[in-house]
């Protein structure tokens, strides 16, 4: 039954994804990279059933026992850990949230995380993606979460891009988990 569930949750996804959030033109990737479409997940992510989607569809395909918090990098992440957390909430579990800074704080604390607190000392993180392409920007991020003496083995990218960010992870022996690969995004309506 859960199975289907996914699918289904995963299919409705997918479509307010094409629907919100896929283009088709020129653009430069954060990479660099030129790319025919883009994907602005914070158009799903910031829209109440997007969010609800992101949430429910994460804790079918993952566990939240197995993780002390969820988060990613500002901005993207933001509005997706938060939905996550919530997603935790409606299964009973109680998951905080965190943001990763681009850098840190030029006062008080001078944190790369925030929400930190919540966070039980040495336990494995949930990292958040909004777009996987190669996978640079979230190693990055995986790195400054391990430097704070957390560990990380799984992602979760509302997208994955399918342009070699899954073997990337791989290779350095992080999961993801997608929640959309853009080969279903194209066929979505």
């Amino acid at each position: 039954m859960a199975g289907a569930q996914a699918e289904q949750l995963r299919g409705e996804l997918a479509s307010l994804i094409r629907k919100l959030s896929y283009r088709e033109g020129k653009f430069t990737l954060a990479s660099g990279k030129e790319s025919s479409f883009y994907v602005d997940i914070k158009n799903v992510s910031l829209h109440p059933e997007g969010a609800r989607l992101i949430g429910r569809l994460t804790w079918q395909l993952l566990s939240p026992e197995l993780f002390g918090g969820v988060g990613g990098p500002t901005l993207g992440a933001d509005p997706i850990a938060t939905a996550i957390s919530l997603g935790a909430l409606d299964v009973g579990k109680v998951l905080p949230a965190f943001i990763i800074r681009k850098e840190p704080k030029k006062h008080g604390t001078s944190q790369w995380i925030e929400g930190r607190e919540n966070l039980p000392a040495g336990t494995d993180l949930l990292m958040i993606e909004d777009v996987v392409t190669t996978g640079g920007s979230a190693l990055k991020a995986i790195e400054k979460v391990r430097a704070e003496g957390f560990r990380v083995s799984t992602i979760v990218s509302v997208l994955d891009r399918q342009e070699g960010g899954e073997e990337a992870m791989r290779s350095a022996g992080i999961k993801l988990v997608a929640l959309t690969r853009i080969d279903e995004i194209r066929k979505a309506r």
